[in-house]
């Protein structure tokens, strides 16, 4: 038999359910179609808030990026950037400006506003993603060119694992050059090689060698062969001088005998 008797029995069952749990039913309908509406309204908006800010961004480069762009089109860069710092704050593009403004500040020595902008990249990337890498090596070089060489130093020690160990090792060594601690710097140094040799970040190699070969010790076999150079010399001195003493002495007796 089935479990209910006779269709009105199912339909007389099918109504008891409906009155225990029609309302709620409808209710989750009703949210599930709101919710699915309402992501996808979101996603709508999303996708166009970032066309927005791609938009401004390529303006932003036009402006900025040429090689001879003139004072006001530097200017209408700059205003853009501003722009996509207020208007689109969490995205990545906004980032991005950032950093050039951070550049363009570099570029004209302002120090304290490169920094400014490179503090205001951290606080908006997600902590360990690449532009926050980026912003945060480059904070150091800028904090150490104001004289932090300390601050410098503890910004880089803070980076965790990530694609730009190589390029923190390299600005680890400069700072330390910059100190007179040579034989850090030289460590440091050759951190990055081996961090860059290892596809752990990207350094201008060439560059790095150089640095690397002017804080290179005097090998051992050419101090030795220095060693052997003055011994040499010392000794052929000293035979010179023993032969002088015997001629002299010599003379002295033959006086004598005369």
């Amino acid at each position: 038999m089935d479990q209910y008797g006779t269709e009105e029995e199912q339909v007389e069952a099918l109504r008891r359910w409906w009155d225990e749990n029609g309302k709620s039913t409808i209710a989750a309908i009703v949210i599930a179609v709101s919710v699915g509406v309402g992501w996808q309204t979101w996603k709508a908006n999303d996708r166009q808030q970032q066309e927005n800010a791609s938009d401004i961004y390529q303006a932003m480069l036009q402006a900025m990026d040429t090689g001879d762009a003139s004072a006001e089109q530097e200017l209408a860069g700059i205003d853009l950037a501003e722009q996509l710092k207020a208007d689109y704050s969490g995205s990545a593009y906004a980032q991005f400006a950032a950093l050039h403004l951070a550049r363009l500040a570099v570029n004209n020595n302002e120090l304290a506003e490169a920094k400014a902008q490179l503090s205001w990249v951290l606080g908006e990337a997600d902590r360990g993603s690449d532009i926050a890498q980026v912003a945060q090596m480059r904070l150091a070089r800028v904090v150490a060119s104001l004289g932090d060489t300390d601050q410098a130093l503890a910004i880089l020690e803070e980076a965790g694992e990530g694609s730009y160990q190589a390029s923190y090792a390299l600005a680890r060594g400069d700072i330390l050059l910059a100190l007179g601690r040579d034989d850090e710097a030289r460590a440091a140094y050759s951190a990055a090689r081996m961090l860059a040799t290892s596809g752990q970040g990207q350094v201008n190699m060439p560059v790095l060698e150089q640095k690397l070969q002017s804080l290179s010790p005097v090998p051992a076999r050419t101090i030795e062969a220095s060693a052997d150079v003055q011994s040499e010399a010392v000794d052929a001195a000293t035979s010179e001088n023993d032969v002088t003493v015997d001629v002299g002495t010599v003379d002295t007796a033959d006086g004598q005998e005369d």
